[in-house]
């Protein structure tokens, strides 16, 4: 773990079950979560390391990579499973088939789809946290962090959210998604999109669940007017209730959803959110 002030999250995370050690390094650093200095922490911590797990997020895929260099050791993404000590199982051809891969490095490097695996306990863990800071200058001096732009929202957030509501083309404009800001709100969800809603402009590629975007399994997910395309179902399909609302009775979206709409969603969801 690392990154400046994270001292209460190190003992958070000794908290938790199955946890047995957490090495802290607290410094400014690794206060923006720079790839290179966190590669180089990584590596220099890595004594009786087997294996090394990031989250396929941007920072976990910004980090390993740079592992996976170093080390010359490969790297295998977005996990789904694990069946042994060496050998995982992760989604191809979006994700229409599982892969099995074996490993003989060393060091084992993966990024791990979240959304795949159950949440671990919270409690009942007594793991210890120890220092992990390099003697030398921890800043590799490669690159610096200039500044960042963040999109502020009273919303959950996309890819931990536990319902869904996205749109897709058949919304016809981005002004028409305010009927389904309307609607997420009334049920404190998050907000998605399809990439054909986001490559027309309709809203912001955050918005994105996909192959190309984020892959999320709420409890609940809602499609409005979205045909179902392979490489959005490869983002949703893990859903544990999938609702698609289309006025096109063949689109494939239904194929994967439990409870069918066929209706224009114009009526669809303002009749929906009355009943909320």
């Amino acid at each position: 773990m690392a990154g400046s002030g994270c001292q209460s999250v190190a003992d958070e995370a000794a908290s938790v079950s199955g946890v047995s050690k957490v090495l802290l390094a607290d410094n400014e650093a690794y206060g923006n979560g720079i790839a290179e200095n966190v590669c180089e922490l990584v590596e220099k911590n890595l004594d009786g390391v087997t294996h090394v797990l990031a989250s396929s997020t941007n920072s976990g895929k910004n980090v390993l990579p740079r592992l996976s260099a170093k080390l010359d050791a490969a790297q295998i993404s977005d996990i789904t499973g694990v069946d042994s000590e060496d050998t995982f199982e992760r989604a191809c051809y979006a994700g229409n088939a599982v892969t099995k891969v074996k490993t003989s490095d060393a060091v084992k490097l993966l990024t791990v789809r979240g959304t795949a695996f159950e949440k671990a306990a919270s409690e009942g863990g007594s793991g210890s946290v120890e220092d992990a800071s390099l003697p030398d200058s921890p800043d590799v001096g490669l690159t610096s962090f200039v500044g960042e732009e963040l999109a502020k929202s009273d919303r959950p957030e996309l890819a931990s959210a536990n319902t869904v509501v996205a749109g897709g083309r058949g919304m016809k404009s981005g002004e028409n998604f305010k009927i389904l800001e309307t609607l997420a709100d009334k049920m404190d969800a998050a907000m998605g999109a399809s990439r054909a809603a986001v490559d027309a402009g309709f809203c912001p590629n955050d918005m994105q669940v996909g192959q190309t975007g984020k892959v999320v399994a709420p409890d609940l997910y809602i499609a409005v007017g979205i045909s179902g395309a392979i490489q959005h179902l490869a983002g949703m399909k893990d859903s544990k209730t999938i609702v698609a609302i289309n006025k096109d009775p063949e689109a494939p979206i239904f194929q994967v959803s439990d409870y069918g709409v066929v209706e224009d969603l114009f009526k669809a969801v303002p009749a929906l959110e009355e009943k909320l």
